[in-house]
Order: structure tokens, then C-alpha cells, then sequence
């Protein structure tokens, strides 16, 4: 099951095992409990540390990574390879007592936590936000011995996805009832548990010196700004609700010049080492939510964050990046995560069989329908326009599938269901007649939407909401600098606001050596 150079790569790793492992199976007679005992072999052949036990679980194919001798182990339901592969090898490296990187007040928040705290997390092999969960449940079940948890294949486990009206991956439960769904750092589940994380963070935000570039956003545009900043000399920060942005949405990326091929969460991971590189202060998990701009040209802007922290600095760049955008029809909230997803990659595999929607004639969402076709029974694609509006290579990919319709024309006004997703209503723009259409699934791919709310009170926004910025990426307010989707630079791609973000970083440096003296002395004080 592992090729010759995983093998390889996977024995180097296993010898920072230092506790004795052993994998405790529950294995069937399915094809999937073969391979599953087969993988366990494997891996139990390449260390002396590893053994392979069997056991009677409820949930065939399993095991159980426990440290020999004691409760400490995690546990996975399915085979955890794609995307799940690295949690497999964290999980083997935490539990055989090789030392997280996790930061150490987080370790010691977790290890505070009381209670018996039992995690279950439904994955799927093809979700690129799923392993953040799964790591970081694992870890803490690792690190406090009265927290459990299993990683459970939904597209293995169909009976039970089903039973527990789980349409939208990773969804997890907590003793049994809904804790959360969708991507979630450490921080953020020890934040949820620990009722008093919040004050003690914002605490200590609001303790940090001012700093000569603020960066409010950690993607592409605002990575890049942390760079060329901090190459110069300055003191900088970035607070971003998630490093990486829509990057850790992205499945492939192929138009990254100089890479054939990669990945968003693996791009991100590239991201955040490479800006750790130039010693900028990252402040991970931070939503903003409002902008006090400086009362003088010189002095000192202010960001608020979400959980009351302040942070000050001589410039600030905006790199706050964009979402998906919604249809705003009745029944799209009630139903999100019950049917309407907005992420193909990640819970199409739960759709398997069914019939499901892609709403978008765009790139997006003729991707989106190519990708679903190979998985569920039928595709629905329907777009407001007279027409598609995707290169024409994919619409011809997408018109050779037999199990996908095209309806143009069309106006959904509705997403119906009971409990969860059982159809849409659309209008037809040409005859204004009303249609009905049974489905269990909806996909959302018609763009994406500013994240600029928080900014409207603060700075200059066009009718779209886009910042409005110069060619140097400055904005309305002095010394306030914006790069990257949120703006209104065009053609929101990777590449182009890497370069917008240069641009906005070298813009801050240009303006803060330009400070008469006085007004950076009146800063400083």
C-alpha cells in the first residue's frame, strides 16, 4: 500500500518514536479491513517501537494507536490516507511521545481542561481542511488523559453519517451531541472549552509594543507584505483569522509560476514558515473588527479585535482576502451544512449516489460539477446567465458527462428541505415560469465577496465593498496600505496578490521613512 519513497520518508519519521506503540485493530472480512491490516503491517515493520494487536471495536475498520502500557492513544475509524495520511504519522510520533510544536501555553491550557471531554470527527479523504481537526483532537488526547477521541471515515461509515445528519465535513461531536463544523485550529476548540482563553488572549494583545507594520489578513497579499516588511528592518505583525486564507480552500493549484503542481494547504504551511523566517510576530485566530485610523498623519492606527484585544502600529496593511459568496435565498442558512455546502472538494464524497445542484456557470462551479459528477448520481448546473461562463475546455469536459444537466436562464429563489436539503426552486428568466427540482445536495460557486464590513465606517469602499486603493496600494486614510481579493485590484489570483502585497509592504516602508522626525519621535512616545 506504500510505495518504496513513503516508506522511506514514513521510517525516518518513526524513529523519534521514544515510547513503545502498538496498533490495536478491529478488522471484518471486507476488503477495506484487508487493506487496512495490511497498511498496519507496514507500518509496524518499519520500527522495533511498533506492534501490531487485535481487538473487538463497534466500528470495523478500525484501530487504536496506544502508548504500550497506558490509556494514551487516539483512534481512527477508516483508513486515514490522503489528506489524513500526516495526521496518521503525528498521531503515531505524539502518541510514542515525540514532542508536539504546539505552543506551550496552548499545551498547558489543554492539559487544564476538566471533564471528560469524548471527541468524535467525521473526515473525508479528499477534504483539505479535515486534518487541522483530526490533529488537533488527536494532540489533545494525547496531552490530557481525559480526553478521547476518533477520526471517523464518513464516506466508510455511510450508516452512520446518515444516522447522525452529518452533511458537511469535518463536523465534530462532543459526548455525543454537535460541537462544530467546518475548519478549526487548536486554539480555537481550547477557546470554545476554555471559557476564560478569550480575556487572558486579549490581554495579552493588547500588552504588545506598537509595531511599525500591522498586517490585518494572512494569505497570499498578506504573507507577502510580512516579507518584504520585515526584510527592511521593521518591527511587524500579522493578525489573521486563519493564515493561509482561501489558499486552504484550494485543492490543485496549477498556475503558479515556477510550480506545475501544488496544493493550498500545503502553499499556506509555505506561507506561514517563510514569513516565521523573518521574525514576524504572527497572531493566528484574531478576526478584526473595527479600524480606528491615526488622528494626525504620523501618529498611531488602532485595529479592535473580536475578542477585545487592541493592537497598535505605525502603518497597517488590509489584506482581509474575500468568501464565498452566498445566494441569499430563504432556506440557504437554515440549510448550510444540512445540505448546502460551498466545498466540493470537501463534502462531495458524502454525496456519493445522490443527486445534488451546482449553483454557478463560472470556472468555479463548472469545476465543481466536473468534480461531483465522478461521485454522486447526478448534477444539476444551473446559472443565472444565458450562457456558461467558464473556459471553453472545461464546458466541453463538463457537456461529455452524462449525468450532468445545464439549465441557463435560471433564478433560484429557494432552497427547500425538511430537517435537511430535499430540493431547490428556480425561476426561468425567459418564460418566468416556476420549477421544482428534488435533489439532496446544493454546491454554491458564484463568487466571492469582500471581507470588508468591519472597514465601511473607516476607510473609502466602492459600492461592491472592495478598498479602494492607488497603484501604490494605499487607501483613503494616510499610512494605511490594502493588498490582495479585498481590494479593487482585478483578477483575484494567487500570483497577483503576492504582488499587490509587495507592493503594499514596500509602499509602508517608502511612507514611514518619509515621517518628518517629529511626527516618528510623537509616534514612538
Amino acid at each position: 500500500m506504500l510505495d518504496a519513497h513513503l516508506k522511506q520518508q514514513l521510517e525516518a519519521h518513526l524513529a523519534n518514536i521514544r515510547e513503545p506503540i502498538e496498533l490495536v485493530a478491529s478488522l471484518g472480512d471486507d476488503a477495506k479491513s484487508r487493506e487496512l491490516g495490511g497498511l498496519l503491517d507496514e507500518i509496524a515493520a518499519l520500527s522495533p517501537k511498533i506492534t501490531v494487536v487485535q481487538a473487538d471495536d463497534k466500528r470495523r475498520p478500525s484501530f487504536m494507536i496506544r502508548r504500550v502500557g497506558t490509556d494514551i492513544g487516539v483512534r481512527f475509524a477508516g483508513i486515514p490516507m490522503g489528506h489524513e495520511f500526516t495526521s496518521l504519522v503525528l498521531a503515531l510520533l505524539q502518541v510514542g511521545g515525540h514532542p508536539s510544536k504546539a505552543a506551550r501555553d496552548v499545551i498547558e491550557q489543554v492539559k487544564g481542561l476538566d471533564g471528560e471531554l469524548h471527541f468524535e470527527t467525521y473526515f473525508s479523504l479528499s477534504c483539505q481542511n479535515c486534518p487541522d481537526v483530526v490533529q488537533a483532537l488527536n494532540l489533545m488526547a494525547v496531552l490530557n488523559p481525559s480526553i478521547s477521541h476518533v477520526a471517523i471515515d464518513g464516506g466508510l461509515f455511510k450508516d452512520e453519517v446518515d444516522s447522525r445528519k452529518v452533511m458537511a465535513v469535518p463536523t465534530v461531536f462532543l459526548n455525543g451531541e454537535p460541537f462544530g463544523s467546518g475548519r478549526m485550529e487548536l486554539e480555537q476548540i481550547v477557546a470554545k472549552l476554555d471559557t476564560g482563553a478569550e480575556a487572558k488572549a486579549a490581554e495579552k494583545l493588547a500588552a504588545k509594543e506598537p509595531f511599525d507594520v500591522l498586517i490585518v489578513g494572512g494569505g497570499p497579499a498578506g504573507a507577502a507584505s510580512a516579507i518584504y516588511t520585515a526584510r527592511k528592518g521593521l518591527r511587524v505583525g500579522v493578525a489573521a483569522e486563519r493564515f493561509g486564507g482561501q489558499v486552504l480552500d484550494t485543492m490543485g493549484i496549477e498556475n503558479f509560476i515556477s510550480v506545475p503542481y501544488t496544493e493550498g494547504p500545503k502553499l499556506a504551511a509555505q506561507f506561514e514558515a517563510h514569513v516565521k523566517d523573518n521574525d514576524v510576530d504572527i497572531m493566528n485566530l484574531q478576526r478584526a473588527e473595527k479600524l480606528i485610523p491615526a488622528s494626525q498623519e504620523g501618529g498611531l492606527h488602532e485595529v479592535v479585535l473580536a475578542n477585545g484585544g487592541r493592537l497598535k502600529a505605525r502603518t497597517i496593511i488590509l489584506s482581509t482576502g474575500a468568501r464565498w459568496r452566498q445566494m441569499g435565498v430563504p432556506g440557504e442558512d437554515e440549510y448550510r451544512n444540512k445540505g448546502v455546502a460551498y466545498c466540493p472538494h470537501c463534502d462531495g464524497p458524502l454525496f456519493k449516489g445522490k443527486r445534488v445542484a451546482v449553483i454557478g456557470g463560472g470556472n468555479s462551479g463548472v469545476e465543481a460539477a466536473i468534480d461531483l459528477a465522478g461521485m454522486v448520481a447526478h448534477v444539476m448546473l444551473i446559472e443565472y446567465d444565458s450562457q456558461l461562463r467558464a473556459d471553453a475546455v472545461l464546458q466541453r469536459k463538463l457537456a461529455s458527462l452524462p449525468n450532468v444537466k445545464i439549465i441557463t436562464s435560471a433564478l433560484t429563489t429557494r432552497v427547500n428541505g425538511d430537517e435537511k436539503v430535499t430540493g431547490l426552486s428556480y425561476k426561468d428568466r425567459n418564460s418566468g415560469e416556476e420549477h421544482d427540482i428534488e435533489l439532496e445536495g446544493i454546491f454554491v460557486q458564484i463568487g466571492l465577496v469582500p471581507n470588508t464590513e468591519w472597514l465601511k465606517d473607516s476607510i473609502a469602499l466602492t459600492p461592491r465593498g472592495e478598498i479602494e486603493i492607488d497603484a501604490r496600494g494605499e487607501t483613503s486614510q494616510p499610512g494605511i496600505f490594502a493588498a490582495g481579493d479585498a481590494t479593487t485590484v482585478p483578477y483575484k489570483q494567487i500570483v497577483i496578490a503576492m504582488g499587490a502585497g509587495s507592493t503594499a509592504g514596500l509602499s509602508a516602508f517608502d511612507y514611514l521613512i518619509r515621517l518628518p522626525e517629529r511626527e516618528t519621535q510623537a509616534a514612538a512616545a
